[in-house]
């Protein structure tokens, strides 16, 4: 799906409400597009991991605008589902990124002692 609003009004077709109790949710999930245009933002939310950070954030339950109470969790499996067709885990986006000499470059604490150190 391209919006979370989308994800939101398929969320009032499965559970009743309205929008505007799933909207923070779907955002929850989505707002990684301020840093990637693309759906590489999805590496950071889009996984069983992002599900249950967003338990934590938003509660085991949410309580919607008719009273009805629905797992935040099955709120999030239902957008992965939506856009995948599954629930990746974060392992599952780890494998794809390639290693970069970069990405491991790290002095030891001991060479960044001496190096403070020689500095002062």
């Amino acid at each position: 799906m391209a919006h979370s609003y989308h994800h939101a009004l398929s969320s009032v077709r499965q559970w009743g409400g309205t929008v505007d109790d799933f909207l923070p949710i779907h955002d929850f999930f989505d707002e990684s597009k301020r840093i990637s245009a693309d759906f590489r933002h999805r590496a950071l939310r889009h996984h069983a991991e992002g599900i249950y950070l967003a338990e934590r954030i938003f509660g085991v339950t949410l309580t919607l605008s008719t009273g009805r109470v629905v797992p935040v969790r099955l709120i999030g499996e239902q957008h992965m589902r939506e856009d995948f067709g599954f629930i990746p885990s974060f392992v599952d986006w780890l494998k794809e990124i390639r290693p970069q000499p970069w990405m491991g470059r790290a002095k030891s604490l001991h060479q960044m002692l001496e190096t403070d150190l020689d500095n002062s």
